[in-house]
Protein backbone atom coordinates (compact mmCIF):
# COMPACT_ATOMS: atom_id res chain seq x y z
CA UNK A 1 0.00 0.00 0.00
CA UNK A 2 0.96 3.61 -0.50
CA UNK A 3 0.66 6.80 2.49
CA UNK A 4 -0.31 9.42 0.27
CA UNK A 5 -1.76 10.91 3.77
CA UNK A 6 1.59 10.37 5.33
CA UNK A 7 3.55 11.75 2.81
CA UNK A 8 1.40 14.94 2.90
CA UNK A 9 2.01 14.87 6.62
CA UNK A 10 5.26 14.51 6.22
CA UNK A 11 6.04 17.16 3.12
CA UNK A 12 4.41 19.47 6.15
CA UNK A 13 6.03 19.17 8.91
CA UNK A 14 9.35 18.70 7.35
CA UNK A 15 8.96 21.87 5.51
CA UNK A 16 12.33 23.13 7.58
CA UNK A 17 14.58 21.45 6.03
CA UNK A 18 12.36 20.58 2.55
CA UNK A 19 11.95 21.82 -0.77
CA UNK A 20 11.47 21.51 -4.29
CA UNK A 21 13.47 21.90 -7.82
CA UNK A 22 11.70 23.61 -10.11
CA UNK A 23 12.53 25.69 -13.17
CA UNK A 24 13.24 29.38 -14.21
CA UNK A 25 12.04 30.27 -17.45
CA UNK A 26 12.77 33.36 -18.92
CA UNK A 27 10.37 35.90 -20.91
CA UNK A 28 10.23 33.77 -24.26
CA UNK A 29 8.93 30.73 -22.19
CA UNK A 30 12.84 28.87 -22.36
CA UNK A 31 13.78 27.39 -19.57
CA UNK A 32 17.11 28.08 -17.98
CA UNK A 33 17.93 26.20 -15.21
CA UNK A 34 16.64 25.19 -11.34
CA UNK A 35 14.83 28.35 -9.20
CA UNK A 36 15.05 26.12 -6.08
CA UNK A 37 17.83 23.60 -5.02
CA UNK A 38 17.13 23.14 -1.47
CA UNK A 39 19.10 20.65 0.24
CA UNK A 40 17.01 17.70 1.59
CA UNK A 41 17.86 15.11 4.12
CA UNK A 42 16.40 12.65 6.72
CA UNK A 43 15.81 13.10 10.17
CA UNK A 44 14.97 17.03 9.70
CA UNK A 45 13.90 17.38 13.32
CA UNK A 46 17.25 16.76 14.28
CA UNK A 47 18.42 20.42 13.49
CA UNK A 48 15.28 21.91 14.71
CA UNK A 49 16.64 24.47 17.56
CA UNK A 50 15.37 22.40 20.93
CA UNK A 51 15.41 25.43 23.37
CA UNK A 52 13.85 28.72 24.21
CA UNK A 53 16.70 30.95 24.50
CA UNK A 54 18.76 30.38 21.42
CA UNK A 55 15.09 29.92 19.84
CA UNK A 56 14.20 33.79 20.79
CA UNK A 57 17.91 34.85 19.53
CA UNK A 58 17.20 34.10 15.99
CA UNK A 59 19.00 30.25 16.33
CA UNK A 60 22.18 31.56 17.53
CA UNK A 61 23.90 29.34 20.05
CA UNK A 62 27.26 28.19 19.17
CA UNK A 63 29.29 30.86 21.52
CA UNK A 64 26.96 32.37 23.80
CA UNK A 65 27.07 31.37 27.46
CA UNK A 66 26.73 27.93 28.11
CA UNK A 67 23.74 26.07 29.59
CA UNK A 68 22.67 22.25 29.59
CA UNK A 69 21.52 23.07 26.16
CA UNK A 70 24.95 23.43 25.35
CA UNK A 71 25.13 20.09 24.50
CA UNK A 72 23.12 20.86 20.91
CA UNK A 73 24.76 23.51 20.11
CA UNK A 74 28.20 23.39 20.77
CA UNK A 75 28.85 20.50 23.24
CA UNK A 76 32.83 22.15 24.13
CA UNK A 77 31.15 25.12 25.82
CA UNK A 78 29.75 22.87 28.76
CA UNK A 79 33.40 22.44 30.56
CA UNK A 80 33.28 26.56 30.41
CA UNK A 81 29.98 26.61 32.53
CA UNK A 82 29.75 28.82 35.15
CA UNK A 83 27.89 26.28 37.34
CA UNK A 84 28.30 22.89 38.52
CA UNK A 85 25.30 20.97 36.64
CA UNK A 86 21.88 22.00 35.28
CA UNK A 87 19.07 20.78 33.47
CA UNK A 88 16.68 22.07 30.62
CA UNK A 89 13.38 20.60 29.58
CA UNK A 90 12.20 22.11 26.56
CA UNK A 91 8.55 21.99 25.00
CA UNK A 92 8.17 23.16 21.03
CA UNK A 93 4.60 22.77 19.60
CA UNK A 94 4.97 22.35 15.77
CA UNK A 95 2.81 23.23 12.91
CA UNK A 96 0.11 24.44 15.70
CA UNK A 97 -1.74 26.61 12.71
CA UNK A 98 -2.32 23.70 10.99
CA UNK A 99 -2.64 20.45 13.34
CA UNK A 100 -2.83 19.65 17.27
CA UNK A 101 -0.30 16.80 17.76
CA UNK A 102 2.78 17.10 16.39
CA UNK A 103 5.29 18.72 18.77
CA UNK A 104 9.19 18.30 20.02
CA UNK A 105 10.00 17.53 23.26
CA UNK A 106 13.83 17.78 24.69
CA UNK A 107 15.90 17.19 27.79
CA UNK A 108 19.70 17.83 28.64
CA UNK A 109 21.62 18.10 30.92
CA UNK A 110 25.37 18.26 32.34
CA UNK A 111 27.45 17.96 35.25
CA UNK A 112 31.07 19.05 35.79
CA UNK A 113 33.89 17.15 37.79
CA UNK A 114 37.48 17.84 38.50
CA UNK A 115 39.45 18.76 41.16
CA UNK A 116 37.78 20.88 43.76
CA UNK A 117 39.02 23.72 42.70
CA UNK A 118 39.21 23.56 38.77
CA UNK A 119 36.41 21.28 37.54
CA UNK A 120 37.90 21.40 34.16
CA UNK A 121 35.45 18.39 32.65
CA UNK A 122 31.61 17.75 32.17
CA UNK A 123 29.69 15.07 30.85
CA UNK A 124 26.26 15.73 29.35
CA UNK A 125 23.51 13.88 27.72
CA UNK A 126 20.57 14.82 25.96
CA UNK A 127 17.11 13.47 24.54
CA UNK A 128 15.11 14.52 21.83
CA UNK A 129 11.20 13.25 20.68
CA UNK A 130 9.67 14.07 17.88
CA UNK A 131 5.87 13.17 17.86
CA UNK A 132 4.56 13.58 14.53
CA UNK A 133 0.57 12.97 15.84
CA UNK A 134 -1.41 10.39 14.47
CA UNK A 135 -1.51 9.50 10.26
CA UNK A 136 -4.47 7.82 8.71
CA UNK A 137 -2.76 5.42 5.91
CA UNK A 138 -4.71 5.12 2.50
CA UNK A 139 -3.98 2.82 -0.48
CA UNK A 140 -3.73 4.46 -4.11
CA UNK A 141 -7.11 4.52 -4.97
CA UNK A 142 -7.92 5.93 -1.49
CA UNK A 143 -9.13 3.38 0.47
CA UNK A 144 -8.38 3.61 3.99
CA UNK A 145 -5.69 1.27 5.12
CA UNK A 146 -5.17 2.05 8.71
CA UNK A 147 -3.46 4.23 10.98
CA UNK A 148 -0.24 5.03 12.34
CA UNK A 149 2.27 7.18 14.84
CA UNK A 150 4.74 8.12 13.24
CA UNK A 151 8.02 8.87 16.03
CA UNK A 152 11.34 9.93 15.65
CA UNK A 153 13.82 10.63 18.65
CA UNK A 154 17.22 10.86 19.64
CA UNK A 155 19.49 9.92 22.69
CA UNK A 156 23.16 11.66 23.13
CA UNK A 157 25.83 11.28 25.21
CA UNK A 158 29.18 14.12 25.52
CA UNK A 159 32.08 14.86 27.22
CA UNK A 160 34.39 18.20 27.13
CA UNK A 161 37.26 19.37 28.99
CA UNK A 162 39.08 23.01 29.04
CA UNK A 163 42.44 22.64 27.53
CA UNK A 164 43.47 25.95 28.80
CA UNK A 165 41.94 28.82 30.77
CA UNK A 166 40.44 30.08 27.20
CA UNK A 167 39.70 27.04 25.20
CA UNK A 168 37.69 23.93 25.77
CA UNK A 169 36.95 21.41 23.02
CA UNK A 170 33.97 18.56 23.20
CA UNK A 171 32.88 15.31 21.59
CA UNK A 172 29.15 13.66 21.87
CA UNK A 173 27.89 10.02 20.23
CA UNK A 174 24.26 9.43 19.31
CA UNK A 175 21.77 7.49 18.13
CA UNK A 176 18.74 8.34 16.29
CA UNK A 177 16.00 6.31 16.06
CA UNK A 178 13.41 7.44 12.57
CA UNK A 179 10.00 5.24 12.76
CA UNK A 180 7.44 7.35 10.03
CA UNK A 181 6.81 4.78 7.32
CA UNK A 182 7.16 1.09 9.12
CA UNK A 183 5.18 -1.50 7.81
CA UNK A 184 3.99 0.55 4.72
CA UNK A 185 4.21 -0.28 0.75
CA UNK A 186 4.73 -4.22 1.11
CA UNK A 187 2.25 -4.69 -1.86
CA UNK A 188 4.55 -2.17 -4.01
CA UNK A 189 7.29 -4.57 -3.63
CA UNK A 190 9.20 -2.14 -1.07
CA UNK A 191 9.81 -3.01 2.29
CA UNK A 192 9.55 0.08 4.45
CA UNK A 193 11.20 -0.56 8.02
CA UNK A 194 12.10 2.54 10.84
CA UNK A 195 15.45 4.34 9.91
CA UNK A 196 18.67 4.15 12.71
CA UNK A 197 22.22 6.01 12.31
CA UNK A 198 24.77 6.43 14.69
CA UNK A 199 26.85 10.09 14.43
CA UNK A 200 29.05 12.51 16.32
CA UNK A 201 29.30 15.95 17.15
CA UNK A 202 32.44 17.44 18.15
CA UNK A 203 33.38 21.37 18.49
CA UNK A 204 35.68 23.74 20.02
CA UNK A 205 34.44 26.67 22.53
CA UNK A 206 37.02 30.12 22.90
CA UNK A 207 36.38 32.41 25.71
CA UNK A 208 38.26 35.92 26.84
CA UNK A 209 37.56 38.33 29.27
CA UNK A 210 38.44 42.18 28.06
CA UNK A 211 38.22 43.54 31.36
CA UNK A 212 36.75 42.90 34.48
CA UNK A 213 34.21 44.87 37.01
CA UNK A 214 35.93 46.20 40.07
CA UNK A 215 32.68 45.69 42.04
CA UNK A 216 31.46 42.34 40.80
CA UNK A 217 34.91 41.15 39.12
CA UNK A 218 32.54 39.84 36.18
CA UNK A 219 33.59 42.03 32.95
CA UNK A 220 33.08 42.19 29.19
CA UNK A 221 34.37 39.27 27.28
CA UNK A 222 34.01 37.53 23.77
CA UNK A 223 33.83 34.13 22.65
CA UNK A 224 33.97 32.43 19.71
CA UNK A 225 32.71 28.44 18.60
CA UNK A 226 32.95 26.30 15.96
CA UNK A 227 31.12 22.44 15.86
CA UNK A 228 30.65 20.02 13.57
CA UNK A 229 27.28 17.98 14.22
CA UNK A 230 25.26 14.96 13.19
CA UNK A 231 27.89 13.19 11.52
CA UNK A 232 26.85 9.39 11.01
CA UNK A 233 25.62 7.22 8.80
CA UNK A 234 23.01 7.76 6.36
CA UNK A 235 20.00 6.35 7.05
CA UNK A 236 17.62 3.48 5.00
CA UNK A 237 13.98 3.14 5.53
CA UNK A 238 14.02 0.54 2.54
CA UNK A 239 15.94 -1.52 0.53
CA UNK A 240 16.52 0.53 -2.24
CA UNK A 241 17.79 3.87 -1.24
CA UNK A 242 19.88 5.67 1.94
CA UNK A 243 19.73 9.15 2.69
CA UNK A 244 22.08 11.43 4.22
CA UNK A 245 21.42 12.59 7.44
CA UNK A 246 21.68 16.39 8.21
CA UNK A 247 25.20 16.83 8.86
CA UNK A 248 26.38 20.46 9.82
CA UNK A 249 29.04 22.95 10.20
CA UNK A 250 28.42 25.73 12.57
CA UNK A 251 30.76 29.09 13.04
CA UNK A 252 29.21 31.41 15.87
CA UNK A 253 30.71 34.38 17.64
CA UNK A 254 29.50 36.16 20.31
CA UNK A 255 29.90 39.89 22.74
CA UNK A 256 28.97 40.16 25.76
CA UNK A 257 29.21 43.75 27.26
CA UNK A 258 29.00 44.55 31.38
CA UNK A 259 27.55 47.62 31.01
CA UNK A 260 27.26 47.99 34.98
CA UNK A 261 26.77 45.52 38.19
CA UNK A 262 23.36 45.39 36.71
CA UNK A 263 22.70 45.11 33.23
CA UNK A 264 24.54 43.11 30.47
CA UNK A 265 24.07 42.99 27.01
CA UNK A 266 25.46 40.11 24.36
CA UNK A 267 25.46 40.13 20.78
CA UNK A 268 25.85 37.04 18.82
CA UNK A 269 26.36 35.45 15.31
CA UNK A 270 25.99 32.20 13.64
CA UNK A 271 26.94 30.87 10.29
CA UNK A 272 25.34 27.72 9.46
CA UNK A 273 25.77 25.67 6.01
CA UNK A 274 25.07 21.38 5.44
CA UNK A 275 27.99 19.42 5.13
CA UNK A 276 25.68 16.93 2.29
CA UNK A 277 25.80 16.68 -1.11
CA UNK A 278 23.66 19.40 -2.61
CA UNK A 279 20.79 18.70 -5.43
CA UNK A 280 21.84 18.04 -9.11
CA UNK A 281 20.15 18.91 -12.32
CA UNK A 282 20.85 17.93 -15.80
CA UNK A 283 19.58 19.58 -18.87
CA UNK A 284 18.56 16.86 -21.95
CA UNK A 285 18.61 17.35 -25.28
CA UNK A 286 14.34 18.94 -25.49
CA UNK A 287 15.71 21.73 -22.82
CA UNK A 288 13.63 19.84 -19.85
CA UNK A 289 15.74 20.07 -16.69
CA UNK A 290 15.80 16.89 -14.53
CA UNK A 291 16.92 16.10 -11.47
CA UNK A 292 19.24 13.71 -10.30
CA UNK A 293 19.44 12.12 -6.87
CA UNK A 294 22.82 12.88 -5.29
CA UNK A 295 25.35 9.68 -6.00
CA UNK A 296 26.04 7.26 -3.54
CA UNK A 297 29.46 8.01 -1.69
CA UNK A 298 30.89 8.26 1.95
CA UNK A 299 29.77 10.16 5.04
CA UNK A 300 33.25 11.79 4.50
CA UNK A 301 33.64 11.86 0.96
CA UNK A 302 29.93 13.84 0.94
CA UNK A 303 31.13 16.37 3.46
CA UNK A 304 34.19 17.52 1.43
CA UNK A 305 32.42 17.57 -1.90
CA UNK A 306 29.53 19.42 -0.16
CA UNK A 307 31.82 22.66 -0.84
CA UNK A 308 31.68 22.14 -4.16
CA UNK A 309 29.29 20.53 -5.59
CA UNK A 310 26.29 22.89 -6.61
CA UNK A 311 25.42 22.91 -9.80
CA UNK A 312 25.45 26.87 -9.96
CA UNK A 313 29.08 27.32 -8.82
CA UNK A 314 30.40 29.34 -6.33
CA UNK A 315 27.34 31.34 -6.18
CA UNK A 316 25.17 28.56 -4.73
CA UNK A 317 27.50 27.37 -2.64
CA UNK A 318 27.02 30.81 -0.80
CA UNK A 319 23.35 30.61 -1.06
CA UNK A 320 23.83 27.70 1.20
CA UNK A 321 25.57 28.87 3.69
CA UNK A 322 22.73 30.31 6.81
CA UNK A 323 23.12 33.26 9.14
CA UNK A 324 21.18 34.02 12.27
CA UNK A 325 22.19 37.31 14.49
CA UNK A 326 20.87 37.86 18.08
CA UNK A 327 20.85 39.58 21.00
CA UNK A 328 20.19 40.02 24.81
CA UNK A 329 19.63 42.10 27.63
CA UNK A 330 19.94 40.79 30.91
CA UNK A 331 19.39 42.65 34.44
CA UNK A 332 20.65 41.36 37.78
CA UNK A 333 21.20 38.09 35.89
CA UNK A 334 17.56 37.77 36.28
CA UNK A 335 15.29 39.13 33.89
CA UNK A 336 16.09 38.75 29.88
CA UNK A 337 14.75 40.59 26.60
CA UNK A 338 15.70 38.70 23.88
CA UNK A 339 15.12 39.07 19.79
CA UNK A 340 16.80 38.14 16.63
CA UNK A 341 16.73 37.11 13.00
CA UNK A 342 17.16 34.16 10.73
CA UNK A 343 17.92 34.15 6.77
CA UNK A 344 17.65 31.44 4.73
CA UNK A 345 18.94 31.95 0.38
CA UNK A 346 15.12 31.54 -1.13
CA UNK A 347 16.62 29.11 -3.40
CA UNK A 348 17.64 27.06 -0.70
CA UNK A 349 14.50 27.29 1.58
CA UNK A 350 13.54 30.86 2.31
CA UNK A 351 13.19 30.57 5.85
CA UNK A 352 13.25 33.96 7.19
CA UNK A 353 12.14 35.42 10.39
CA UNK A 354 12.09 37.45 13.50
CA UNK A 355 11.97 35.65 16.79
CA UNK A 356 11.53 37.74 20.30
CA UNK A 357 11.31 36.10 23.73
CA UNK A 358 11.94 36.87 27.51
CA UNK A 359 13.61 34.61 30.43
CA UNK A 360 13.33 35.42 34.05
CA UNK A 361 15.26 33.45 36.65
CA UNK A 362 15.57 33.13 40.42
CA UNK A 363 18.20 30.83 42.79
CA UNK A 364 18.24 27.64 41.11
CA UNK A 365 14.82 27.98 38.93
CA UNK A 366 14.57 30.10 35.39
CA UNK A 367 11.78 30.00 32.58
CA UNK A 368 12.09 31.14 28.72
CA UNK A 369 9.98 31.88 26.51
CA UNK A 370 10.24 32.20 22.53
CA UNK A 371 8.27 33.58 20.12
CA UNK A 372 8.35 33.23 16.33
CA UNK A 373 6.61 36.02 14.76
CA UNK A 374 4.14 35.12 12.00
CA UNK A 375 5.71 35.54 8.73
CA UNK A 376 5.38 34.60 5.24
CA UNK A 377 3.30 32.09 3.28
CA UNK A 378 1.90 28.82 2.12
CA UNK A 379 5.61 26.62 1.99
CA UNK A 380 7.51 29.45 2.89
CA UNK A 381 5.89 30.15 6.14
CA UNK A 382 7.98 28.73 9.22
CA UNK A 383 6.43 25.95 11.08
CA UNK A 384 7.06 27.53 14.29
CA UNK A 385 5.03 30.79 13.11
CA UNK A 386 2.69 32.08 16.46
CA UNK A 387 3.75 29.76 18.51
CA UNK A 388 5.07 30.02 22.33
CA UNK A 389 7.40 27.76 22.91
CA UNK A 390 9.08 27.07 26.64
CA UNK A 391 12.18 25.88 28.25
CA UNK A 392 12.24 24.95 32.58
CA UNK A 393 16.07 25.52 33.12
CA UNK A 394 17.77 24.25 36.62
CA UNK A 395 21.18 25.27 37.74
CA UNK A 396 23.07 24.08 40.35
CA UNK A 397 25.97 26.14 41.82
CA UNK A 398 27.57 23.04 43.61
CA UNK A 399 26.58 20.14 42.93
CA UNK A 400 28.35 18.32 45.03
CA UNK A 401 27.41 20.19 48.17
CA UNK A 402 23.66 19.93 47.33
CA UNK A 403 24.09 15.69 46.69
CA UNK A 404 25.17 15.61 50.36
CA UNK A 405 23.01 17.55 51.88
CA UNK A 406 25.42 20.62 52.45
Amino acid sequence: MTVKTLNLALCLAFSLASGSLLAQTTTSGQKTGPEYTTITTAVPFMRISPDARSGAMGDVGIAIDPDANAQYWNVSKLAMADKDAGVSITYTPWLKDLVPDIFLAYIAGYIKFGDAENKNQAVSFSMRYFNLGSINYTTIDATPAGTGNPREMAFELGYSRKLSEHLSVGLTGKYIHSNIINGAGNSTGINYKPGNSFAVDFGAYYKKQLNSNDETGEGSSISAGIAVTNLGSPISYSNTRKDFIPTNLGIGLAYNYVIDEYNKFTVALDVNKLLVPSPQWVKDSSGEYTFLAPKQQSVISGVFSSFGDATGGSAEELREVMLGVGAEYAYQNQFFARAGYFYESKQKGDRRFLSLGIGVKYNVFGLNFAYLVPSGSGVSRNPLSNTLRFSLMFDFADFSAMANGK
